[in-house]
């Protein structure tokens, strides 16, 4: 039987929010603020406009998520699954929100840093635990660890239908963003962190654009010393080559051709990572209200 082992994960949030782009504004009385993007969104029973670009958000009401692993580590039916405070399960990437505001991001950590078994949130699976990746029913793995916690930015989907004229016009790669948390601490898989976005590297893996979001937990020591693309730089030197080098060659070793990056092969700053962050965040909210096709991909 498969052994199943529950952890306590601190959410990002007093109250977890999921939120949606609405089609038109609607002014109602409402307790409840989603943040993010100069916006107020609604509880489950309100609504209240904001700005021009009203939200609607459907809270869960609980201060702390659980991930409930599932299976054995390294088999392929090993899940990591989220519950609320009920016990339901919710989707890490649907139901846990993006931002808190002032700047401020939840992170997922799918793969802790100093490791290299892929995890990546099944998208196509209810609920959309993380999981093991594969390729031809086998698990798969890095050649060598990754040096840095990885995971994905909740309610941010990049649109495969959608060309991006600033970088070769390559088209979305179908999922989440994702992050490069730099910070000094090893996180463990499904562990919701507060970030703050520092940079963005463009990269494109076999024609599709994979954007990478260079940032910092906000509990790591240094993260009041970096603000910027610049301050990586300085107080982490050599960190942002050496993540475009990592992720441009890590597929070699498998006989693949190295990954290229857009944007002049260099990293933009936070001002650009902010745009992305919200063009993926209104592309999420496109999907989740099936104004576009989502294929095979879960929206619980």
């Amino acid at each position: 039987m498969a052994a199943t082992r529950v952890i306590t994960a601190a959410a990002a949030a007093t109250q977890t929010t999921s939120c949606f782009l609405a089609k038109r504004a609607f002014v109602l009385p409402a307790k409840k603020s989603c943040g993010g993007f100069g916006v107020l969104c609604f509880s489950r029973r309100a609504l209240v406009l904001k700005s021009k670009r009203p939200f609607s958000c459907s809270a869960i009401y609980n201060p702390q998520v659980k991930v409930n692993q599932e299976g054995q580590p390294e088999t392929l039916d090993y899940r990591v699954f989220f519950l609320d405070g009920s016990g339901k399960k919710v989707s890490p990437w649907h139901d846990i929100p993006l931002t808190l505001g002032d700047g401020v991001f939840n992170f997922i950590v799918e793969i802790p840093k100093e490791s290299k078994a892929k995890m990546e949130i099944a998208t196509d699976e209810d609920f959309t635990p993380i999981k093991q990746d594969t390729k031809k029913g086998k698990l798969r793995y890095y050649p060598y660890n990754i040096n840095w916690n990885y995971g994905l930015l909740p309610q941010t989907w990049e649109d495969p239908s959608q060309a991006n004229s600033e970088v070769e016009g390559a088209f979305g790669d179908n999922d989440p963003v994702d992050v490069v948390e730099i910070g000094e601490t090893q996180r463990k898989i499904g562990e919701v962190l507060k970030i703050k976005p520092l940079a963005a590297l463009a990269m494109i893996d076999e024609g599709e654009l994979d954007w990478k979001i260079v940032a910092i937990s906000l509990d790591d020591p240094k993260a009041h010393l970096v603000n910027d693309v610049d301050d990586v730089e300085k107080h982490f030197p050599g960190t942002l080559t050496a993540i475009r080098d990592w992720f441009r060659d890590y597929k070699i070793p498998d006989g693949k051709p190295a990954n290229r990056f857009g944007l002049g092969d260099k990293p933009a700053n936070k001002e650009y990572a902010l745009k992305i962050i919200h063009e993926t965040n209104e592309s999420w909210a496109k999907l989740v209200k099936r104004s576009v096709d989502a294929g095979d991909l879960s929206l619980f």
